[in-house]
């Protein structure tokens, strides 16, 4: 119980990994922005909005003060939505110390330019801030509950993605560390991408042959720009790609993927956001996604329509129609 961690973000994926972390011994302090959201866990002991029916953990606290959040631990765990994960951290820094370690378990890319969650971190901190990446394919209940789950934990600092994981692993969650962690950054942001695709998809009534289709080949378009960004292959063929992608196709738990499925069905962007009630990232990531495809000159058809979709008006059957039309070529 002398292990501490802070976590930044009182939605259902920071409030999940927060009970994971004090189920496992850990002091265990969740910080949220919205301060009566903050005080209906203090008195609920549970997260209503996001998981209910889940009971907090003794040795898990709450706070909506920035400056407790950072004196409390030097170890910060950032699961707030990537498109606020910029502000969150230069609203963090004046509280913070010497000694910060900044881990995060956000999937996506900054809004502003397109940069990777770590390269934020290092411009708003320093490049010798140790720094890490959660991911892999996980829905946050699931966790909550001690459902069997595995999860990838990036660092180029091992003794940080090691002490992230002597306080997530154990009883039902695995963990494995990599040294990769743009390629975990980058199939994490993707995944959600081609999730409002196969969403899409299954919308219309197409099969299972289709879906299978769309992952199969979404993955190559995972790996031609994580590699060209300096990822690993290997990294698109484990748990942060390859198994969070599978996941978040094919399973309703996905926000992206029933966003999707909104789409396909007929209903517009804000109908079906509206409908989910929560962040879908990869609306974001699709935009962010194609501009990165377009800068780098990276083959990414599926992106390239579904950022179409989202962001030109083009009808989702129109979409299809022109992945289908494309020239019969070799497969790579």
């Amino acid at each position: 119980m002398n292990r501490k961690i802070s976590i930044l973000g009182a939605g259902s994926w920071g409030t999940a990994l927060a009970i994971l972390a004090a189920r496992n011994g850990c002091r265990t302090l969740l910080w949220g922005h919205h301060s009566e959201h903050i005080a209906d866990l203090a008195q609920d002991r549970q997260n209503k909005r996001y998981l209910p029916d889940i009971p907090f953990p003794e040795n898990l606290a709450v706070t909506s003060d920035l400056a407790e959040i950072a004196e409390f631990s030097n170890l910060l765990l950032i699961c707030v939505p990537s498109h606020t994960f910029k502000n969150t951290l230069i609203q963090l820094k004046p509280f913070t110390s010497a000694g910060i370690k900044i881990a995060w378990a956000c999937k996506g890319f900054n809004p502003d330019d397109g940069s990777l969650l770590h390269e934020i971190v290092a411009d708003i901190f320093s490049v010798q801030t140790p720094t890490a990446i959660l991911s892999g394919p996980t829905f946050a209940r699931e966790v909550a509950i001690d459902l069997p789950t595995a999860i990838t934990i990036a660092s180029s600092w091992p003794d940080f993605s090691g002490q992230l994981a002597d306080i997530l692993h154990g009883g039902c969650f695995r963990t494995y560390t990599s040294s990769d962690m743009i390629g975990v950054e980058v199939g994490g942001a993707v995944k959600n991408v081609l999730a409002i695709a196969a969403g899409i998809a299954d919308g219309l009534g197409f099969g299972a042959n289709t879906r299978a289709a769309l992952i199969t080949r979404g993955l190559s378009e995972i790996i031609r720009l994580g590699i060209k960004l300096g990822g690993k292959q290997e990294t698109f063929m484990g748990l942060a790609g390859l198994g969070d992608l599978i996941l978040t196709c094919t399973d309703n738990q996905s926000r992206n993927r029933r966003f999707g499925l909104a789409l396909g069905l007929g209903k517009d962007r804000t109908a079906a956001r509206q409908e989910i009630g929560q962040e879908i990232e990869g609306i974001s990531a699709a935009k962010e996604t194609f501009l990165l495809a377009k800068k780098y000159a990276i083959e990414m058809p599926i992106t390239e329509q579904t950022y179409k979709v989202l962001y030109e008006g083009l009808a989702p059957l129109i979409a299809v129609q022109n992945l289908l039309a494309r020239e019969q070529k070799a497969e790579c």
